[in-house]
């Protein structure tokens, strides 16, 4: 008798340790269900990470920090979205509207004379571009430097010398041949360099080259440092020939440099915008995607100014200026509903 009741202690024993075991693992896998629960609804609240590449420009003139500051304040800007938004330099325009077509770039900044010939398929471009402009940026402010000392004081007086025409492949021609033209010279009256804007200034510094272009936004990099070496001389355009320009294409309009912005500038310089710096998408490109990246642009353009000067274009009045390239749908949604789109 005695053992049997030490078997049945046993045994109940052994069905109250069971049923314990039983309840910490079904209350395990209850904790467990809503563990994954709760990582499933993290997953959800975390969008996936996209990455955003703006095309640029070689260093030294005004699209790469402009488009850097771009990236760092839409970047900044859209956490809660999970962009990882950042600046590459490039060759230019050229490139970059050519990149943005394989997907390679999602945005890009731009020569809006440059655009207008792409999308058209004017020009070198051997087929219409579809690509469309998200923001008019600062006016990319053309100039003709040379030495004081080369006695060099228009541009015809360029026939026979050897001027900087801007980087291989950037795309230059597409505004200085007109502008040229506009003067009555051409690329056969004088031997055309190609080389990046620093590397214009030190062409001008040995006297490898008489004259040189420069463009971008005020003020440019390359021409500060050019003008801190050697005294210059900014060529004028001819007004007539200006007037010519203005009539001929949207993308040509006056504009002033400022006086003391360079060195030895003691006097405001009357010249061109040869096509402003603008912001570029493919036509294809999510008009979500679009709409969000204008409108934490436009937003936070007062963070682009401390970045670069250049973020003064970005307000009501120039961001919507028409330089001859339509429009992405998802930029003029957001310039719609803030009331700033031409009626």
């Amino acid at each position: 008798m005695k053992t049997l009741s030490i078997i049945a202690c046993r045994w109940q024993a052994y069905l109250v340790i069971c049923l314990i075991c039983a309840l910490s693992i079904g209350l395990g896998c209850d904790d467990a269900s809503k563990q994954g629960e709760t990582v499933r609804e993290t997953e959800k609240a975390v969008p996936k990470r996209r990455f955003i590449s703006i095309g640029t420009a070689p260093v030294g003139g005004a699209f790469f920090p402009v488009g850097t500051a771009i990236a760092e304040v839409v970047g900044s800007n859209t956490t809660e979205k999970n962009w990882e938004v950042t600046a590459e330099a490039t060759k230019g325009t050229q490139e970059n509207i050519r990149r943005l077509a394989t997907g390679d770039l999602e945005f890009a900044l731009a020569n809006a004379a440059i655009s207008y010939f792409a999308i058209r398929g004017e020009g070198a471009w051997e087929k219409q571009h579809n690509i469309r402009a998200v923001m008019t940026l600062a006016p990319n402010v053309g100039l003709f430097i040379t030495p004081q000392s080369s006695g060099i004081r228009t541009l015809g007086a360029l026939k026979g010398k050897r001027v900087v025409v801007g980087p291989a492949g950037a795309g230059f021609e597409y505004f200085l041949k007109p502008v040229l033209a506009a003067h009555g010279i051409t690329y056969e009256d004088f031997t055309p360099i190609n080389s990046t804007y620093m590397g214009a200034v030190d062409l001008l510094a040995d006297g490898s080259a008489a004259a040189a272009f420069m463009g971008g936004a005020i003020p440019t990099p390359a021409v500060i440092r050019a003008a801190a070496a050697q005294e210059l001389f900014f060529i004028p355009f001819d007004e007539t020939a200006k007037v010519t320009l203005f009539n001929d294409y949207p993308f040509f309009h006056a504009i002033n440099v400022p006086a003391g912005t360079y060195s030895g500038q003691t006097d405001p310089f009357p010249t061109m915008n040869v096509g402003s710096m603008h912001l570029i998408t493919s036509e294809t490109t999510d008009e979500a995607l679009v709409y969000q990246f204008t409108k934490t642009l436009y937003t936070n353009g007062a963070a682009v100014v401390k970045r670069h000067g250049a973020g003064k274009a970005i307000n009501a009045k120039n961001v919507v200026k028409d330089t001859g390239t339509p429009f992405h749908p998802g930029a003029m949604r957001f310039y719609q509903e803030s009331g700033i789109w031409p009626k």
